[in-house]
């Protein structure tokens, strides 16, 4: 922990890299492992856009019961360092595989959000934003102009928000220092952001409950550890 402490009050742009581990500390289910979202279902019939359009009555279900879930659960002490850090100037930008907004609710401002965000709903017609608690209401799919009301995160069959991924591309190479948390780094364009950095000369540091791909690249590898433990340790260490 000293010395990612040191690290980090060293370096003159810190970027930070999180993916599903975070969301499950705070008792979010993930998509894959055994008890997640994927179990027994298929994603396209869900979490498609070709269920948003055929399929409505379901993908609709499958939303409420994930923003019900959401609701339910808050950041925990992990978020919150992230976001202390940022405040003091050593965390300059957060790049997300998660869509719960926590990064932002626990005080984080410089956050790419590379699935979209389902703490707010969107009309597909006029592109109006509602706050998620709309699709939990009666009739809180259809929009003022009539159109449906659709989650505001990537479904399958559509690309990353361009702008997201370019401030993603802008501070990875800006980066000296690179943290990874909770992300098996096994798909892109998530494998790809730590690798680059790497590349580029940065620090990697990989906190993950699991080995992942890119481990023997890293500087410093951090296991079978709680995110939030990790971070409030590494807080102890930047006290001193």
């Amino acid at each position: 922990m000293d010395h990612l402490a040191h690290w980090l009050r060293t370096s003159s742009f810190t970027v930070v890299f999180t993916g599903a581990g975070m969301s499950t500390e705070s008792g979010l289910p993930d998509f894959r492992s055994q008890s997640g979202l994927w179990r027994g279902k298929d994603p396209m019939q869900l979490a498609s856009t070709r269920a948003m359009m055929e399929n409505r009555e379901a993908f609709v279900e499958f939303y409420q019961m994930r923003i019900q879930g959401l609701l339910s659960c808050k950041p925990h002490a992990g978020h919150e360092c992230l976001a202390e850090w940022e405040r003091r100037g050593l965390v300059h930008g957060i790049i997300t595989q998660n869509v719960d907004g926590f990064h932002q609710t626990a005080g984080s401002l410089a956050v790419a959000e590379l699935h979209g965000s389902l703490a707010k709903i969107c009309c597909f017609a006029c592109g109006t934003e509602y706050a998620n608690t709309r699709y939990l209401e009666d009739q809180g799919t259809i929009c003022a102009c009539g159109g449906f009301l659709r989650p505001g995160v990537v479904l399958f069959g559509e690309s990353l928000p361009q702008s997201q991924v370019d401030q993603a591309i802008s501070w990875t190479e800006q980066a000296d220092l690179f943290i990874v948390l909770g992300s098996s780094l096994t798909v892109s364009p998530a494998n790809w952001f730590p690798q680059h950095a790497k590349e580029r000369g940065a620090k990697l540091v990989i906190v993950n409950q699991e080995p992942t791909p890119l481990d023997a690249w890293a500087d410093e590898v951090i296991q079978n550890e709680r995110i939030g433990d990790v971070l409030q340790r590494v807080g102890q260490s930047l006290g001193k």
